[in-house]
């Protein structure tokens, strides 16, 4: 097993602001095997038998092949001792807010599980979504998301969907339920990007950009090397306001920030969300770098003009598979020049954070659905659950890849705990042979927050216990959802 030098915990000194307050230290990673997923190669960057060290900034200073040159100390020395040490995943889709809400809407698509779960969070306080979304963050933590795009639950609660559209005149709630659930990202220690929506149905046009303004500037106020931007959750799909694009780009350009919609998703009411398209591509939101999530019920022409625009997608593969959603052509995307993402979505739709059971469900489902081995290859994968991710999200100067100058960043694999061989592949073998059960530590800037699966932050047992207070709280206010 691997060993740590001058200890394993790092000390906790405080809390400031909401933030947990940690003492900086520089770390020496010594006998990994590195992943490093360089920038602009498809090379892994395998290196057998590598070290890396870390700043006290909490940035990486220097790595190579072999033993670190003579001199290069550090205050802090962990030897893996043949574990992998590869980038933090990286989730370009989440919802961390679900946390306390698996298992729901089983036997649901998109729009009978949305019913179930946010059907749920439509009776919940602000403060009990920041316990929910500090639990769903310590549990990215725990299986190896070091950086995630978080999309908050908006202020104007879910209603149903009706033929594949709603009404939008359900009720508002406060600010301070989009700041809670930031808070809850914050105190973490993931890194996150912030979306919220814009529910334009409510209010006047000023209202909803003070609003959403209001919104951005809280986040804003965060330490920047956590909180790395905010974002608008794109609402066309659901929105009835034939204006809705038209805000959205507004805010894109008025607060500069990036902007993920949901969209193509689910396999009902197709042609009604297709026609949506063009409500996007018309406002100028493609030439802006919006990112679609899902993308799944796409057509040719679609596609080819996203391309042509400059926009993006992420894909959550293991979220398609268990709300009966479908197969985004994902290989085909990327043939064509489109950049790709992959996100976990959220607890509520995947049920594990498991990365790797994320990228090998995308794999698998690549495979059978084109037939061919190559339409998605382990490496592929792997690049796309980090530096692409980071790529999408407008973040990779600083994350999805173990580069000088980027954060430190990275998980500590250990593939003989359990032994899964000899690794004829190792690179392949990461993808498709490791699992949390393999992951040994989880590092945030060189500081271990999760080992074992057990979390260092120490507002970990407390969200726990609250999560666990949600059914007895809601049940009475809600009945029990389906």
């Amino acid at each position: 097993c691997f060993r740590f030098v001058h200890g394993c915990f790092r000390a906790v000194t405080g809390r400031k602001h909401g933030l947990i307050s940690v003492q900086s230290m520089s770390l020496l990673v010594t006998h990994a095997r590195l992943i490093t997923v360089p920038a602009g190669t498809d090379d892994p960057g395998y290196i057998e038998d590598g070290w890396m060290l870390v700043g006290d900034d909490g940035r990486i200073a220097a790595l190579g092949a072999g033993s670190p040159p003579v001199g290069t100390t550090a205050e802090e020395t962990l030897d893996v001792a043949g574990a992998f040490v590869a980038p933090g995943f990286v989730s370009s889709h989440s919802h961390l807010f679900t946390s306390g809400l698996r298992g729901l809407g089983v036997a649901d698509t998109l729009y009978g599980w949305c019913d179930a779960m946010l059907g749920t969070t439509a009776h919940m306080s602000a403060d009990q979504l920041y316990w929910a979304t500090l639990h769903g963050s310590l549990d990215f933590l725990s299986n190896g998301v070091t950086t995630a795009y978080n999309f908050t639950d908006p202020l104007q609660a879910w209603e149903p969907m009706v033929d594949g559209k709603r009404t939008g005149t359900a009720g508002l709630r406060g600010l301070e339920y989009h700041w809670r659930q930031a808070e809850g990202t914050r105190d973490s220690g993931i890194r996150f990007v912030d979306a919220a929506g814009m529910d334009v149905t409510a209010g006047t046009p000023d209202e909803v950009f003070d609003r959403f303004a209001a919104e951005v500037a809280h986040t804003r106020t965060f330490d920047a090397d956590y909180a790395l931007g905010s974002s608008i959750m794109g609402q066309v799909q659901w929105s009835p306001h034939p204006d809705a694009a038209a805000f959205e780009v507004e805010a894109m350009r008025r607060y500069g920030v990036t902007n993920q919609a949901h969209f193509l998703e689910s396999p009902e009411a197709v042609e009604h969300q297709q026609s949506k398209f063009a409500l996007y591509r018309d406002a100028g939101a493609l030439e802006l770098g919006l990112v679609f999530g899902h993308f799944i019920q796409t057509t040719p022409e679609i596609i080819a003009q996203s391309v042509a625009g400059g926009a993006a997608m992420s894909w959550q593969p293991a979220s398609n598979g268990r709300l009966a959603s479908g197969t985004a052509l994902v290989p085909e995307m990327l043939a064509m020049g489109m950049k790709v993402g992959v996100g976990l979505d959220d607890q509520a739709c995947t049920d594990v954070s498991d990365p790797w059971q994320n990228m090998r469900i995308g794999i698998y489902a690549q495979r059978a659905r084109t037939k061919d081995p190559l339409s998605m290859m382990p490496e592929q994968m792997l690049r796309l659950h980090t530096l692409g991710s980071a790529e999408i999200m407008g973040v990779a100067d600083r994350v999805g890849s173990l580069e000088v100058g980027k954060f430190a960043d990275f998980v500590v694999v250990d593939p003989r705990r359990p032994d899964v061989g000899p690794l004829w592949h190792p690179v392949r073998s990461y993808v498709l042979a490791m699992s949390p059960r393999n992951l040994k530590a989880v590092y945030v800037g060189g500081r271990l927050v999760n080992a074992d699966g057990v979390s260092t932050n120490p507002l970990a047992e407390e969200a726990s216990a609250k999560v666990h207070e949600l059914p007895a709280a809601v049940i009475p206010l809600r009945g029990h959802p389906h």
